[in-house]
């Protein structure tokens, strides 16, 4: 797990390095003198963590979202865990956009093949994946709330470094949500899981 997050934080860095190099000619207005001040300022504004946070984030909120999916194409599942899966997918979806097009403004490319990788704390294995999409009715229930706390601690963690090292207002603002919002469905899939 250490190695996996470790060679993510290295394609963190590397995507910071090309950020490095777009702030320079996107924010010098001798070399660029049609970029906006907006553009300017949100790319000089991003930082290692903001980046850090932001590509790690997107592909733990993909897994979430695709969680979600298989528990909503199931049968006989709890309909608070449909209810708490349709709130998952109508909150992370969004998100996904709004954090890739931080990415495409700050002139970070992310290369397709890290949405394979394991990207940190809460993320499922390809096992766990498997384990959810075999499993119907209460099984299926009790897993999918077992494995999104996780998810959703992992999630919590991450959003936690962000609020205390970036320094972006807005992904720091998304952190601050991730936070908020996770912590009250972690509750929520508590209580329905002791009910189960």
């Amino acid at each position: 797990m250490k190695i996996r997050f470790a060679a993510t934080a290295a394609i963190a860095a590397t995507a910071l390095l090309a950020l490095t190099g777009c702030t320079t000619s996107m924010t010098d207005s001798t070399q660029n003198p049609d970029s906006s001040a907006t553009e300017s300022v949100t790319v000089a504004d991003a930082n290692s963590s903001d980046v850090m946070f932001t590509t790690m984030m997107i592909p733990h909120h993909e897994q979430a979202v695709e969680m979600a999916d298989m528990v909503l194409m199931k049968e006989g599942i709890d309909q608070r865990v449909l209810t708490l899966a349709r709130d998952v997918k109508a909150a992370q979806a969004p998100e996904i956009a709004l954090m890739n097009s931080w990415l495409n403004d700050w002139g970070v490319e992310v290369d397709s093949g890290m949405a394979g990788m394991d990207q940190g704390d809460g993320m499922m294995s390809d096992s766990d994946m498997t384990d959810l999409e075999s499993a119907s009715g209460v099984e299926a229930s009790r897993l999918f709330l077992e494995q999104m706390i996780l998810h959703h601690e992992g999630a919590i963690d991450m959003a936690l470094l962000e609020v205390e090292a970036g320094q972006n207002s807005a992904a720091v603002e998304l952190a601050q949500q991730v936070i908020d919002a996770q912590t009250g469905e972690i509750d929520v899939m508590r209580d329905i899981l002791s009910s189960l």
